[in-house]
């Protein structure tokens, strides 16, 4: 392996010369730096990353921690969206990605902090976890730079899809398509969830329209076939609702399937309404009316935040709680009702 003292000898300068052309000081001449690149290309020299980071006290490495009760992960398209676009802004500034577990081997069970200061890393994402677990409370509160996803705290730094404006923008659309019979089919318990359901009630209220027990039913996050049963459960009922909202845009296809078991048609005999923006529901069937949360923009702005926060930047409390618009998408799922 090519040395920082081999790129010196060949370049007939010092080590600290060669460190400061590679680090862009400002001390070094611009054709010195040229030159010393070029030769350090030439020989394949890298960097030692562990030797910098002793000097820097940065590993240029940033944690995630994402966990979910389904132990699906990944495999939700939302978060797996925000984490593809934080992913891509960190690593533009020359930071790399690990994930973050509480087990790093078979004899020991760590916290998620113990993890965080085992990998030395310089900042972390948390994302679709528990956010009152004691292991996340204790990161929360450690000296270490966090950022969560999707969870608000007067005390932490969040980026937050608008799931108040988002709810709202269904039910007065909903209400604009003439529905007075409305079930809304809601995830699993979080402070998300919490959210979306408040401003389901709220918003009904203010539309005068009332919420009917039996239209209203938890579910989970991305579980196709509990939607599936739910949504038959509604259709069961005496005076069934004409539309459903669903807690996001894949447990939708479970309503899908719950009408087209019972010669139902979309949306001529049920209106179904989803969550997220998920691509392949506007290609797929009938364009599903949906809320799209920007997940791109989540990522990006989530990144800026952490990024800020490593560098010990100063940061405004609005930027400390970023909210992102979400923006209704009117699809063709929900049928215009004669009042």
């Amino acid at each position: 392996m090519v040395s920082i003292k081999d790129v010196a000898k060949r370049c007939g300068v010092s080590v600290a010369t060669v460190s400061k052309a590679l680090n862009d000081c400002s001390d070094i001449s611009s054709a010195t730096k040229l030159r010393v690149k070029r030769i350090a290309d030439e020989m394949g020299y890298f960097p030692n990353l562990q030797a910098k980071a002793l000097k820097t006290s940065k590993t240029k490495t940033i944690g995630i921690i994402y966990s979910n009760r389904l132990g699906n992960g990944l495999k939700q398209v939302y978060f797996s969206s925000i984490i593809e676009s934080f992913k891509s802004a960190i690593e533009e500034d020359g930071y790399d990605l690990i994930f973050i577990g509480s087990r790093m081997s078979e004899e020991k069970k760590y916290t998620y902090y113990e993890h965080c200061k085992h990998r030395n890393v310089d900042g972390v994402l948390v994302a679709c976890s528990d956010f009152y677990d004691s292991s996340i409370c204790q990161l929360l509160r450690s000296e270490l730079p966090v950022v969560v996803i999707d969870f608000f705290s007067k005390r932490d730094y969040s980026v937050c899809s608008d799931n108040r404006q988002g709810m709202r923008d269904i039910l007065e659309y909903v209400y604009d398509m003439g529905h007075r019979k409305i079930g809304y089919i809601y995830g699993d318990t979080s402070q998300i969830t919490t959210v979306r359901l408040d401003t389901f009630t709220e918003t009904m209220k203010q539309l005068g329209v009332p919420v009917v027990f039996d239209y209203v039913k938890q579910g989970r996050y991305n579980d196709i076939r509990l939607a599936q049963k739910l949504t038959d459960d509604m259709l069961s009922l005496y005076d069934p609702p004409t539309c459903i909202i669903m807690p996001d845009d894949v447990s939708a296809l479970g309503s899908f399937i719950a009408a087209r078991d019972r010669n139902l048609r979309i949306p001529d005999d049920l209106s179904v309404v989803g969550y997220d923006g998920i691509p392949f529901t506007q290609i797929s069937g009938p364009g599903l009316t949906t809320v799209y949360q920007d997940t791109d923009e989540m990522g990006k702005r989530a990144a800026e935040l952490l990024l800020s926060r490593i560098r010990g930047e100063e940061i405004s409390e609005v930027r400390m709680h970023t909210m992102v618009e979400t923006q209704l998408i009117k699809g063709h799922t929900v049928k215009k009702m004669t009042i």
